[in-house]
């Protein structure tokens, strides 16, 4: 499934809710079916800085695909940081280095979260896009 296959599936569930309460809701569930980080990688060189929780990050390199795990200590951005490596996984450097990620806003995210959980969140992606860009010149060598 391509990257904006998985964001049209995430925009097509959020559909189905008809108020914010229902998509906190399910941000939350999301969160609970994240495939969590291993101990090991609880370190804070995989701390997502910029976050006001605490949210890591560890990225994988396999068979030229980039896959995540992550975890956070609070409940929606953990669903958040969910949402992301949903779309993001399984892909290649080069995708995710140029993905348009469009989802957040037709979801209405941006609009409904706090500034420092926005802040988090664009971290997050920030953080991703490096990981590709780093593992995209390591491939290259």
């Amino acid at each position: 499934m391509t990257i904006n296959e998985k964001q049209d599936e995430i925009v097509e569930d959020f559909g189905l809710f008809e108020d914010w309460m229902e998509k906190y809701e399910y941000i939350i569930q999301l969160g609970k079916n994240l495939p969590l980080i291993e101990e090991q990688y609880k370190t804070p060189e995989n701390l997502i800085k910029g976050c006001q929780s605490k949210v890591w990050l560890h990225a994988e390199y396999n068979d030229g695909k980039l896959t995540f795990t992550a975890d956070s200590d609070a409940l929606i951005t953990k669903g958040l940081v969910s949402m992301v490596v949903q779309v993001l996984s399984g892909h290649t450097p080069k995708e995710i280095s140029e993905a348009e990620l469009y989802f957040i806003d037709q979801i209405g995210l941006r609009s409904h979260l706090s500034s420092t959980r926005s802040n988090g969140l664009f971290s997050m992606l920030k953080q991703i896009k490096m990981y590709a860009i780093a593992f995209s010149s390591k491939a290259l060598q």
